[in-house]
């Protein structure tokens, strides 16, 4: 039996929902679900699977309070029922069940994501070699390939060269190039459509595999399951998987086994571009474009924008149209009038801890936090213990004192030895320097 009241609550939902996301969205989630009965105590909803009903409760939970009887816990009072299949009618014509099954996928790859244009510096430089090995012997080189990095470093530009390369050298492969986000989507929609195993064939007989954003697969137990077991199905028989993510596996919130197969192969991590890596960014984004930055601009352009690369690109395209609107020449006046609001919210605007210094040189040197303040002599940990103390001399406006004190009650005298080491170290070692710069970066843009 429905309640005439229930039914207007759940039609108010649905009103509100709809105006407050994609069609995409809601054709893929909420219109599947059907109400079937309910009161003032309780109401039954019918889903097509439980991915739908995870979705519902993940996203909309307390916006259903506002328009559905609730618990005494204060939980939306809903039972959820899976719908049944329909059986398939026997006498089911063969034309029609060779177009179910048919293929629908298109692979879609940006074309301005190519090698060619990807600036290459020390930050990238190591992430760049490993995938284009991976381009050059998809599944015999690197597998699974895990890039993780901030947002606009260009993670996505080096795994759509991936597929661009393959597609061109190894024509034979089949690529799929596909958001974490689109596959969920995939999912939902072959369930809703009962062809669920076409979807499987798919991408388990893919040669070469590149998501991107494996982040949003996080608190998503279901997707990830299916999404696991396609990964395994692929590395059994050596297809080549590129993944890409805004942390480590480690850091994600996956579940053991996930992490383990992500972990797998080489993850490597994609720092923020130096200042001169950055200046070849912008020269080489406004050449395109047909917008000639001098150098010196270029420079100036650069010491401000530093996190991310889509910001700089933002920026000449500013650059551009006023240049092409106003008709006039790029001067530093010019370019800090015009991109102020990028300048300011670039600007760096808090006080870095001793903390955070110890946290981000214990992640990259992949030691522990307290035994950086302890007193092991091992040859990681000390070297680790001294570059902590470099990068807080250098970043924080303290007191040596006060900060050696923070390192487990070492003395100022300490930290200078250990400063003037890293100092003098950084200039002969280039892999040390690098560590030093990444660890720098890892602050700064946390």
């Amino acid at each position: 039996m429905l309640d005439c009241e229930v039914k207007n609550g759940w039609i108010q939902f649905l009103e509100f929902i709809e105006n407050r996301c994609t069609s995409a969205e809601f054709e893929n989630w909420i219109a599947p679900i059907r109400l079937i009965e309910g009161n003032h105590e309780q109401i039954i909803l019918e889903v097509p699977n439980v991915f739908v009903q995870e979705y519902l409760l993940d996203n909309f939970k307390e916006v259903l309070c506002n328009f559905l009887p609730l618990l005494g816990s204060g939980e939306p009072a809903i039972r959820f029922q899976i719908a049944t299949a329909k059986s398939t009618p026997v006498a089911a014509p063969i034309a029609e069940e060779i177009e179910v099954i048919a293929p629908t996928f298109e692979l879609k790859l940006n074309r301005q994501y190519v090698f060619d244009n990807f600036i290459e510096g020390p930050s990238n430089q190591f992430v760049k070699s490993a995938a284009v090995g991976v381009a050059n012997r998809p599944g015999k080189s690197y597998n699974p390939l895990f890039i993780h990095g901030g947002v606009g470093l260009g993670k996505t530009h080096l795994l759509h060269s991936i597929g661009h390369y393959v597609g061109e050298h190894h024509k034979k492969l089949r690529i799929q190039a596909i958001t974490t986000e689109a596959f969920i989507n995939d999912i939902v929609d072959h369930l809703r459509n009962k062809s669920i195993d076409k979807m499987k064939r798919f991408y388990r007989n893919l040669d070469v595999l590149l998501v991107d954003d494996i982040q949003f697969l996080q608190n998503r137990l279901n997707f990830e399951e299916e999404f696991c077991n396609t990964f395994e199905a692929l590395l059994n028989q050596n297809k080549q998987i590129v993944i890409t993510s805004d942390k480590p596996p480690a850091q994600l919130k996956l579940s053991e086994r996930m992490v383990a197969r992500l972990e797998w192969g080489l993850v490597a991590h994609m720092g923020v571009p130096d200042l001169e890596t950055r200046v070849a960014i912008i020269k080489h984004k406004s050449e395109r474009r047909g917008l000639d930055i001098p150098n010196q601009i270029a420079f100036f352009i650069a010491e401000h924008i530093y996190n991310n690369v889509r910001q700089i690109e933002g920026a000449i395209n500013r650059l551009c149209a006023h240049s092409r609107l106003m008709s006039t020449n790029l001067n530093e006046d010019v370019v800090e009038k015009i991109l102020s609001e990028m300048f300011q919210s670039n600007a760096p605007n808090k006080k870095i801890s001793v903390e955070e210094i110890l946290k981000s040189v214990a992640a990259v040197f992949e030691v522990r936090i307290s035994e950086i303040k302890g007193e092991s002599r091992h040859k990681e940990i000390a070297l680790a213990r001294q570059v902590a103390m470099y990068l807080a001399k250098e970043m924080i406006d303290d007191s040596l004192m006060k900060i050696a004190s923070s390192f487990g009650g070492k003395t100022h005298s300490t930290l200078l030895h250990a400063w003037k080491k890293i100092t003098d170290q950084i200039q002969m070692n280039e892999m040390l320097r690098r560590q030093v710069q990444m660890v720098r970066r890892n602050i700064e843009t946390v």
